[in-house]
C-alpha cells in the first residue's frame, strides 16, 4: 500500500524534472522516503525514529531539487506523528502551504493522517494478537479467585466446623449431632455449587448421555451448535437432556440417537431424536415434569415424529445475558476517524477544481452523500447495493465536473476490494481504472495526467481498503479473544464442578457416614467412636486438601492412599470389600485420576445402592493400567435411570489423559465402573 504511495511519485517523476540523471536521483530520493517508512512498519522499537531526519532531508531534497510533488511531504509528517512529534508534523504541513497551494497541502495532510493510522493500525494488529493469551489467563485467573471466594465462604467455614466439632466430641460424644448437622449441610453446598458451575455448560450432561445410552447398545451422535455458557438456561436444558435420554432407555427399543444443539436469534434449542419410538403418545410418556418446568421458565418443549418416522424432542430456551465484555473499539474508531478524514480532504480537493455556483452545490450535496453511505457501509455492510449506487455515482457526474469527479472511482475500488470476492474485485477494479483512464483521456488531458488519475484511483481504493480491513481485523480479533477468554471460563467452571463433585463430595459424604456411626457407637462402644471421630478430623484436613483443588489448586491424590480409604469406608458402611491391587508404579498424573474414578465409584455404592460385597482390582497390561470397581447392590428389576454427573465427569477426566471410561450392569444385579489409562 505504502509502495503504491510511492509509485505515485515515481511514474510523475518524468513529468517534474528533465533527464535520466535527475529523473534517477528523484525516484532514488522517493525509495529513502519509503525505505524509512517500511523501516517504521517492521520496527517494534524506537531506533527507527533515527531515519526521521534522513527521510525528511530526502523528501525536501526531491521538492527542492527535483521538482517532486509536496505530497511527499506527508510520509514525513506521518513519522514525527508515530513518533510522538506532532507540533514538528505541523510545521512540515505549514511548509506545504507556504511552499504550494491548497491542493497539494490538503495531499500533505491527507498523505500523513494515512501513514499514521495505517501504521498504528497494523500495530494494533499485531498487540491484540499477543494479548489473547494473556487476557484468557487473566480471566481463568480471575475466574479463580472468584470460585475461591464461593465456596471459602461457605464450605471452607463448614469443613472448619467439622474438624473444631469433631475434636470436642471426642471428649463431649454429645455434639456429635452437630458435627452431623453442618456435614449434611456442607455436602449440599457442595453438590449445589457442582450443579451451579456445571449449568453453564451441556458438555458433562452430553457426555453422560453419550455414556448412558452407549452401555444401553444405543449409537449416539452428538452434534454441538450453540454458545456458552448458557447461564440460567444451561440447568433447565441439561434436565430437559437428562429427562429425553433417560425415556430413550426406558422405552429400550432405539438403535440410533442424535444429540443436537443450535442457538439463533438468542435462543438455544435441544434436539434429542431417537429410531426407537412409534408414535408420539408412547414417546411423550414420563416427559410431562421436564415440559411442564421448561414451560414455566418461559421455554418451548415439543415432541413429535419426523419425516422418517424417528422420534423428536425439541426444547428451545433463551439464551440469558452472558457475562462478557464488550471488545475495544478504539482501533474501528480510529479507523472510521481516518476514513472520514480522508474522504472529507478528497471532496474538498475535487470542490476546489468546480466552479463556485449551483454546479458547486450540487457537487457538494453528492460528496456528502458519497461519504456519509461509505462510513455506513464500513460500519455495517450495509446497503448492500452501494457497490451499484457508487458506480453510477463515480462516473455518470463526469461530463458535469469534469476531471474534479475521476478521484470519485478511488473508494468504488476500495468498496470493491472489501465487499467483493478476490476473483470478482480484481477484474471489476482493473474496470474501474481503465474507466477512469479513458474518462480523462476524453477530457483531453494529456498522457502524464492521465496515468496519475489511474494509479490514484487505485492508492484511494488501497487506502479505503486498508483502513477498513485492518479496523475488522482488530475487531474481528478482539471478538475471537474475547470467546477464548470465555470458553477457557467455562472449562474452569466446570474443572471446579468435577472437582467438588469428584473430590470434595466424596470427602463430605464419607465424612457424613463417619459422623454418623461414631454417632451410634457413642453409647456402646466409646473407644471406637473416639476413633472414628479422630478419622473425621483427618478426613476433614483432606476434604481442606480438595477444596483447594476445586478452586485451582493441584490435586495431590494416591491411587494406593485412595483404595485404603476406600476399605475403611465401605467397611464402616457395612459392605464386604475384595481387594487386589497390582498396578504397580504409577506417575502421579495417571494415580491422580485413577483415585479420582475410585473416589466416585466408591460413593455411587453408598449412595445408590444396597451393596453387600464390592471388589476392587488394579492390573497393569503392557503400557495400560485398569482399574476395575463392581458391586452386587443393584436391582436387576429396577428401571435404568439418568447417570449422574459424575460419570459425564469421568469420562471428561480420562479422556483428557487418553484413557476410557465403561459403567454397565450386567443384568443380574451387579454394576461393574471399569477405567483404562494408557
Amino acid at each position: 500500500m505504502l509502495a503504491s504511495f510511492a509509485g505515485v511519485y515515481v511514474l510523475a517523476a518524468p513529468a517534474r524534472t528533465a533527464g535520466a540523471g535527475r529523473i534517477g536521483a528523484a525516484i532514488a530520493l522517493v525509495a529513502v522516503v519509503l525505505g524509512v517508512q517500511v523501516v517504521r512498519v517492521v520496527s517494534r522499537d524506537g531506533r527507527w525514529r533515527w531515519g526521521i531526519p534522513v527521510q525528511a532531508a530526502a523528501a525536501y531534497a526531491g521538492v527542492l531539487a527535483f521538482g517532486t510533488s509536496l505530497g511527499i511531504l506527508g510520509f514525513v509528517a506521518g513519522s514525527l506523528v508515530l513518533a510522538g512529534l506532532w507540533p514538528l508534523a505541523v510545521v512540515v504541513v505549514g511548509s506545504a502551504a507556504v511552499l504550494g497551494d491548497a491542493d497539494v497541502t490538503i495531499t500533505c495532510l491527507l498523505t500523513g493522517l494515512v501513514v499514521y493510522g495505517l501504521v498504528r493500525l497494523a500495530d494494533r494488529v499485531d498487540d491484540t494478537v499477543a494479548a489473547r493469551l494473556p487476557l484468557t489467563m487473566a480471566a481463568v485467573a480471575r475466574e479463580r479467585l472468584r470460585i475461591a471466594a464461593e465456596l471459602n465462604r461457605g464450605l471452607g467455614e463448614g469443613l472448619r466446623e467439622i474438624s473444631d466439632g469433631s475434636r470436642r466430641a471426642v471428649e463431649r460424644p454429645g455434639a456429635i449431632a452437630d458435627v452431623l448437622d453442618v456435614a449434611r449441610r456442607s455436602l449440599n453446598e457442595a453438590r449445589a455449587a457442582a450443579a451451579d458451575f456445571r449449568s453453564m455448560s451441556l458438555a458433562p450432561e452430553a457426555s453422560a448421555a453419550r455414556a448412558l445410552l452407549e452401555a444401553a447398545g444405543v449409537q449416539t451422535e452428538v452434534r454441538t451448535g450453540h454458545r456458552e455458557p448458557l447461564g440460567p438456561a444451561g440447568a433447565l436444558l441439561a434436565m430437559a437432556l437428562r429427562e429425553a435420554v433417560t425415556d430413550v432407555v426406558r422405552v429400550g427399543t432405539a438403535h440410533n440417537c442424535l444429540i443436537e444443539t443450535s442457538e439463533e436469534d438468542g435462543f438455544v434449542r435441544l434436539r434429542v431424536v431417537n429410531d426407537g419410538v412409534r408414535t408420539v403418545e408412547r414417546g411423550a410418556e414420563g416427559l410431562e415434569d421436564a415440559a411442564q418446568r421448561v414451560r414455566a421458565a418461559g421455554g418451548d418443549f415439543a415432541t413429535g415424529l419426523e419425516e422418517d418416522g424417528r422420534f423428536a424432542v425439541e426444547v428451545s430456551m433463551k439464551a440469558g445475558e452472558r457475562p462478557v465484555s464488550l471488545p475495544d473499539r478504539t482501533a474501528y474508531r480510529l479507523s472510521v476517524g481516518l476514513l472520514a478524514a480522508v474522504l472529507a480532504g478528497f471532496s474538498i480537493k475535487g470542490l476546489l477544481m468546480v466552479p463556485w455556483g449551483l454546479e458547486w452545490a450540487a457537487a457538494a450535496v453528492m460528496l456528502v452523500l458519497i461519504g456519509a453511505l461509505q462510513l455506513l457501509w464500513t460500519s455495517s455492510g450495509q446497503p448492500r447495493a452501494w457497490g451499484l449506487f457508487l458506480a453510477v455515482l463515480s462516473f455518470a457526474p463526469v461530463p458535469l465536473f469534469g476531471k474534479a469527479w475521476l478521484g470519485v472511482a478511488g473508494f468504488l475500488v476500495g468498496t470493491l476490494l472489501v465487499g467483493v470476492p478476490v476473483r470478482f474485485a480484481v477484474p471489476l477494479v482493473v474496470a474501474t481504472m481503465a474507466g477512469v483512464g479513458a474518462g480523462a483521456w476524453a477530457l483531453g488531458l494529456g498522457a502524464a495526467a492521465v496515468t496519475n488519475y489511474v494509479i490514484s484511483t487505485l492508492v484511494t481504493g488501497l487506502v479505503v481498503y486498508g483502513l477498513v480491513r485492518l479496523a475488522w481485523l482488530v475487531r474481528d480479533l478482539r471478538v475471537a479473544g474475547e470467546e477464548l477468554a470465555r470458553a477457557a471460563t467455562v472449562q474452569e467452571r466446570l474443572r471446579a464442578a468435577r472437582d467438588l463433585h469428584d473430590l470434595l463430595g466424596h470427602s463430605l459424604a464419607a465424612i457424613l457416614l463417619k459422623c454418623e456411626l461414631a454417632r451410634r457407637l457413642a453409647d456402646v462402644d466409646p473407644a471406637r467412636a473416639r476413633a472414628e471421630l479422630d478419622e473425621v478430623v483427618a478426613m476433614a484436613e483432606r476434604a481442606g486438601k480438595d477444596l483447594q483443588t476445586a478452586t485451582g489448586g493441584e490435586a495431590e491424590l494416591s491411587l494406593d492412599g485412595e483404595a485404603r480409604s476406600a476399605r475403611s469406608v465401605l467397611t464402616a458402611a457395612g459392605v464386604e470389600v475384595e481387594m487386589e491391587l497390582a498396578h504397580g508404579e504409577l506417575a502421579d498424573e495417571t494415580s491422580a485420576v485413577l483415585s479420582t474414578v475410585l473416589r466416585e465409584a466408591v460413593t455411587n455404592v453408598l449412595r445408590h445402592s444396597a451393596a453387600k460385597r464390592c471388589a476392587i482390582t488394579t492390573a497393569r497390561d503392557g503400557g495400560t493400567v485398569r482399574l476395575v470397581v463392581e458391586n452386587d447392590g443393584l436391582d436387576p428389576e429396577a428401571p435404568r435411570t439418568a447417570p449422574g454427573s459424575g460419570i459425564g465427569n469421568l469420562a471428561t477426566r480420562l479422556a483428557s489423559f487418553g484413557g476410557t471410561l465403561s459403567a454397565r450392569a450386567d443384568g443380574q444385579g451387579n454394576f461393574r465402573v471399569e477405567a483404562a489409562v494408557g
